[in-house]
């Protein structure tokens, strides 16, 4: 396989920064597919078992974002010392990234999966509801595989860094194909199931169950699929890194923890952790407040935040491409190339998601509806909660696009505590507070909660926006010195 990265720091800025991020977007929508397969085949069994996804990613998100946000660092220092032309850092920042960031990962999954009924009911599941045993069942399997979610975010973020966003997608879609394979099968089993229906196979679902007595394993089956799913890329990806000619190549001795690189790592990436950190609590926070109006209405958020994602997540690909442009421009020394870098992501992702929320607006029952059963007693309510969150906060997401690409650029620069508390202050500052008065004390119920996230979102763009302009975020840059390569310098054209 061959070395896929991008040249960023020469000639055209705006074709390098589409074509590195236009892979990171696609992969980010597929992560939707993930999202919307699992709610989709879970919502087959009712309002409860949709709860129940709502409560469980609030945790497991908590604890793989914090792990996650370390590969940032890997992200920061490899692009930073490729733009410099030190391509043996590179390398071997690559292998102690993977090598610390498994060990975060195997002490998260211990720690997630003893404590997941626990951190379920701080987020507002009831102990003792179906909403809760389901969310119990589900982070347990996820937290036994979250190793593999590590690994791939670990190579997804280095080859990122590299300027390759080609392969990791590719490894991505395989994933996703997967996962939607087996959704319906481990979620419905051959009870039921309305796959069989739409391919007129309903002879081979009773033969198939006669054979088996195989009625599903329900939420649990959503969350085995996504573990089996992740395998897969997840040690594909580090055979890549290895023993693949895509461009970076650690030896041996790189994965054998240093201390000097290690206190670098937790330098860059310790605020990007924390920032995941603070911000999934408040995703934890957000479904304690909402639980307040019910589950029907915690249904409604689990429903919105992954067709959010639709949104969210590309204007995340972007912020990332943006990351490994504006970390290479800077390390090679081109501060204008950098800053421009920044401007042309806002401005696509601002026009993008202008179109986006416009041709979803008429359509906010019917998308809602798609994700629940007919018939089911809570889906009118549910629907209603939805519809109404697309059409009061939908609009806002025109700001939220900018506000990650601009974090993107404190990101890419080392810039990243800044990054950390522009980013919390949009849950913590905004969103959480105004949600709390807007439902409880004012009495507006989950309605409120929308119109807070709308103006969290305005908010927080704007005071970004304020601090980008004054220009000191580009003071960051990685000093190739901090980190001693085993084997000394080496500035070559691998």
């Amino acid at each position: 396989m061959r070395d896929r990265s991008v040249n960023v720091t020469d000639g055209e800025l705006f074709k390098p920064l589409v074509v590195l991020s236009a892979p990171i977007v696609a992969a980010q929508v597929l992560q939707v597919g993930y999202n919307l397969a699992d709610t989709f085949w879970v919502g087959q069994l009712g309002a409860d078992a949709v709860a129940a996804l709502s409560y469980a990613w609030a945790i497991v998100f908590l604890m793989v974002s914090v792990g996650g946000g370390l590969t940032v660092a890997g992200t920061v220092l490899v692009s930073q010392h490729k733009g410099s032309g030190d391509f043996r850092q590179s390398h071997h920042v690559a292998g102690q990234t993977v090598s610390f960031v498994s060990v975060v990962a195997i002490v998260f999954a211990a720690a997630g999966y003893l404590s997941a009924p626990y951190l379920l009911a701080v987020v507002g599941a009831t102990p003792g509801t179906a909403a809760h045993t389901y969310a119990t069942d589900y982070t347990r399997v996820v937290f036994l595989g979250v190793i593999f979610m590590f690994w791939f975010f670990i190579f997804d973020a280095l080859m990122r860094g590299w300027g390759d966003t080609r392969t990791p997608l590719y490894l991505m879609a395989g994933s996703v194909a997967l996962n939607v394979a087996l959704d319906p099968f481990l979620v419905l089993g051959f009870v039921d199931n309305p796959m069989f229906a739409w391919t007129g196979t309903e002879s081979l679902q009773t033969t198939l169950f006669a054979l088996t007595g195989f009625e599903g394993y329900g939420v649990k089956g959503a969350a085995i699929a996504t573990v089996v799913a992740r395998f897969f890329p997840a040690v594909i990806g580090l055979y890549l890194l290895l023993f693949g000619d895509v461009g970076l190549s650690p030896e041996l001795s790189d994965f054998l923890l240093r201390r000097e690189t290690v206190r670098k790592i937790l330098d860059v990436g310790a605020p990007i952790g924390a920032e995941q950190g603070l911000r999934s609590g408040g995703i934890a926070a957000m479904t304690a407040i909402i639980a307040l109006a019910g589950d029907d209405a915690v249904a409604a958020y689990g429903i919105v935040n992954r067709l959010a994602s639709l949104l969210f997540l590309p204007a995340l690909g972007f912020a990332r491409g943006t990351e490994t442009v504006v970390g290479q421009n800077l390390g090679a020394g081109h501060t204008d190339r950098a800053k421009r870098a920044v401007f042309l992501a806002s401005a696509t992702v601002a026009g993008a998601f202008f179109v986006l929320v416009a041709a979803a607006y008429p359509f906010a029952e019917a998308i809602t509806g798609v994700f629940l059963p007919p018939g089911d007693a809570a889906a009118g309510t549910v629907i209603e909660y939805g519809a109404a969150y697309i059409r009061i906060a939908g609009p806002a997401y025109v700001f939220l696009g900018v506000f990650q690409v601009v974090l993107g650029g404190f990101r890419g620069s080392g810039s990243t505590r800044a990054a950390m508390l522009l980013s919390v202050q949009e849950l913590w500052l905004f969103r959480i507070p105004l949600s709390f008065v807007f439902l409880t004390v004012l009495g507006w119920g989950v309605v409120g909660v929308w119109y807070a996230v709308a103006i969290s979102f305005v908010a927080s763009a704007l005071t970004t926006g304020a601090w980008f302009l004054r220009g000191t975020w580009t003071d960051s840059v990685v000093d190739p010195d901090d980190v001693e390569a085993p084997g000394g310098l080496e500035v070559a054209d691998d």
